[in-house]
């Protein structure tokens, strides 16, 4: 201990031998009969207690919903109607909002018109098809008889059975044929190609159909989750689309998050303790009280904020009756070890002078001794003692301004 430490101690123990000197004084001209030997002080006095104490943390922390869905309009149009009360759970998959659906709904049956046309042209383009193929087997069997014809005019030409007139016409006759064989083929290709262009038209108009499908049912904005709906940020008859704000949010609330930051030091004590994981949490809210559900560690950031060299953290709650709400500020309180064998005094008998610390101990003589003592964290109305201060020792708590190093107390309590 420093010499300014123990000047201050001085000062404190003659502070307190003068005000009792003071009491004393008037106690005597106020009593007429007073004796000789003053009684001993009551004093009430407290035992040092020695037990292991949980090390607990406090961080503050916000409140944010599980799932917070933005519900946007997907297409541009007025805002019909609202069929949601603010503030109210909501199923997932109910209707929030409608928009105008009319000019979806135009749009659907007019797609739905143009992929009937492509079908019918599909029809017949598919009848062509079938036309030029009859075509071509009738030119086919056409030629093939006037192949035959031919074949058979070559050896009597050549025992000159026939004229070579007649050989030449049937060659002519077939060559003909010949051609009209590839023009029958040329108009089956032109009648598949023209099916393939219907059924690329086909796709097309239905590709068409779905999208208008899927536009008109944009028109009618659902709840994607069960949460509870937020205050409408636009109303009936407004024009939204794509690129408005958000016309509410619906956020998930039962568990609920809180998000609170810890120092790098202290993360890399709780990662390297693996106690992260294991973490028990406490939520004090802003009127004081504690949640009555536990939390529990949920996952670290991917990243330390460089800026402030802290790491945000996040807790899951449950949130039965859906109480918490996002936004809201708490205090997540965590015990993140033990100190064993602390030493425990009530606050009320701790004096601070100047930051030395003081503790009026009763001897088992039942005299004063007044102890400096070096002290720790609060616990609830206790203080933790480091220094000064032994188990079983008792200290005293009221009567203090009453008492002198080396006095004779009457001790009541402590036990």
């Amino acid at each position: 201990m420093n010499t300014k430490q123990n000047y201050r101690i001085i000062a404190t123990v003659v502070a307190l031998v003068i005000g009792g000197g003071v009491l004393t004084m008037k106690t005597r001209a106020k009593t007429t009969a007073a004796p000789s030997v003053p009684p001993p002080a009551e004093v009430e006095v407290a035992t040092v207690r020695q037990q292991d104490l949980p090390i607990g943390r406090e961080w503050v922390g916000t409140l944010d919903g599980m799932v917070n869905a933005a519900i946007k309009a997907q297409v541009a149009g007025y805002l019909l109607a609202q069929r949601y009360r603010e503030g109210s759970f909501v199923r997932k998959g109910q209707l929030l909002f409608e928009i105008d659906p009319r000019p979806f709904q135009a749009a659907e049956d007019q797609a739905a018109g143009q992929l009937a046309q492509a079908q019918a042209q599909a029809a017949q383009a598919q009848a062509g098809l079938i036309q030029a193929q009859a075509q071509l087997a009738t030119a086919e069997a056409n030629q093939c008889k006037a192949q035959l014809d031919e074949d058979r005019y070559v050896p009597l030409a050549q025992q000159q059975a026939i004229t070579q007139q007649d050989l030449d016409n049937a060659r002519q006759s077939n060559q003909a044929l010949k051609a009209q064989v590839a023009a029958a083929k040329a108009q089956v290709e032109t009648a598949r190609a023209q099916i393939e262009a219907a059924r690329a038209g086909i796709a097309a108009a239905a590709a068409a159909v779905e999208n208008a499908k899927v536009n008109l049912g944009f028109t009618r904005l659902i709840s994607p989750i069960d949460g509870i709906a937020g205050v409408a940020a636009t109303q009936v008859g407004n024009l939204v689309g794509p690129g408005s704000n958000a016309v509410t949010t619906v956020s998930t609330l039962d568990p609920i998050k809180a998000n609170f930051t810890v120092s790098e030091q202290e993360y890399l004590g709780l990662a390297r303790a693996d106690a992260l994981h294991h973490l028990q949490l406490d939520l004090v809210l802003a009127d004081g009280s504690v949640h009555r559900q536990k939390g529990q560690f949920s996952f670290a950031d991917r990243q330390m904020d460089p800026a402030t060299g802290s790491i945000q953290l996040t807790g899951v709650f449950p949130n039965p009756g859906n109480t918490l709400r996002p936004g809201q500020y708490a205090k997540v309180r965590a015990a993140v070890g033990v100190r064993a064998g602390a030493l425990l005094v009530p606050q009320r008998a701790v004096t601070d002078t100047q930051g030395t610390y003081l503790v009026a101990v009763v001897e088992p003589n039942n005299t004063i001794r007044f102890a400096p003592v070096q002290v720790g964290d609060r616990v609830g109305s206790d203080w933790i003692v480091t220094e000064g201060l032994k188990p079983g020792e008792r200290v005293v708590t009221d009567g203090l301004f009453h008492i002198r190093p080396g006095a004779v107390v009457h001790p009541k309590g402590g036990k």
